[in-house]
């Protein structure tokens, strides 16, 4: 079973999230009323032998006693390796992105938990198995270039990213499951937005088979199976700038409504680029909208 404990106030909201939840068979879900009753649990974790840590924590923002930045930053000090996803609200935009600046992991905004909370979860948990290894420098030697040609399946993207993950020098979990979720973020937008070009705005109603069926339906057909993603890595122990590259026709990246900016926290469409630029230290992309250049400093965010 999957542990995930959520942390949430209010009781309306705990039951809807709970109900969301408990349809997952392999999910044991757990409540805390506020940060410090999550903290409590987790110490009270450490020393039993026979309970299991969450797999994943799942936090209101806007809570008494401690709210969600404010649990996010203990977390990151002394249970860095739990992801921790943010559900968001209006009003608490600020400090939802704060949080994902000290560590938290991604977000659902709370008007759309029903249609993505769970496959946000489920991101998450792909990213972070793809952080377990145990990297031994001696007898794996770092490389200090990486590259790779992808079809456009998504069930490559989290073999990659683990590839990726067990060349890296030993950087935080912390840093290294927000380097997984970028590059997640940036494939997936190259597979189905840059070579397949489905709209994402597709997302944005509660029904969601239109997008997926799209993608089934153009991955064999010409001219979209024929494009591919390319993937190159570089990194030393104190950086790493990964360039991801599509067939696809690119678009105006200036005109996409600033992802960082509160007022669009809510917004499906964009939801990519925002994780992007928080989890990384430099974004930029080429004048023909289809490559991406990422770059994160060691200990910098």
């Amino acid at each position: 079973m999957i542990k995930i404990l959520v942390v949430e106030d209010s009781a309306v909201d705990r039951e809807l999230i709970g109900g969301l939840l408990g349809k997952q068979s392999a999910w044991d879900v757990e409540f805390a009323s506020d940060g410090q009753e999550a903290l409590a649990r987790l110490i009270s974790d450490q020393s039993s032998d026979s309970t299991i840590e969450p797999e994943v924590i799942i936090t209101d923002m806007q809570m008494p006693n401690m709210d969600g930045l404010q649990l996010v930053r203990r977390l990151r000090e002394t249970h860095s390796a739990i992801p921790v996803v943010l559900v968001t609200s209006h009003g608490s935009e600020a400090i939802a992105l704060e949080a994902l600046r000290s560590g938290a992991t991604s977000y659902t905004p709370k008007a759309m938990m029903k249609s993505h909370l769970v496959s946000t979860i489920n991101q998450v948990l792909e990213m972070a198995k793809c952080m377990r290894y145990t990297h031994d420098t001696e007898a794996m030697p770092v490389p200090k270039q990486i590259a790779f040609v992808l079809e456009n399946d998504s069930s490559l993207i989290g073999a990659t990213i683990e590839h990726l993950q067990q060349n890296l020098p030993s950087w935080s979990d912390r840093d290294r499951l927000q380097i997984g979720m970028a590059m997640d973020e940036a494939l997936v937008n190259a597979m189905h937005h840059g070579n397949l070009e489905v709209d994402s705005k597709l997302r944005e109603s509660e029904n969601e088979h239109g997008y997926y069926d799209l993608i089934r339906a153009r991955k064999d057909k010409s001219p979209f199976c024929h494009r591919r993603v390319r993937v190159q890595a570089e990194f030393s122990d104190q950086h790493i700038c990964v360039q991801i590259s599509d067939d696809g026709q690119g678009f105006d990246h200036t005109s996409i409504p600033d992802p960082t900016a509160k007022e669009n926290l809510h917004n499906i469409s964009g939801r990519g680029l925002f994780l992007i630029r928080s989890f990384m230290d430099q974004v930029a992309h080429n004048l023909a909208g289809n490559q991406i250049t990422m770059t994160k400093l060691r200990g910098q965010s």
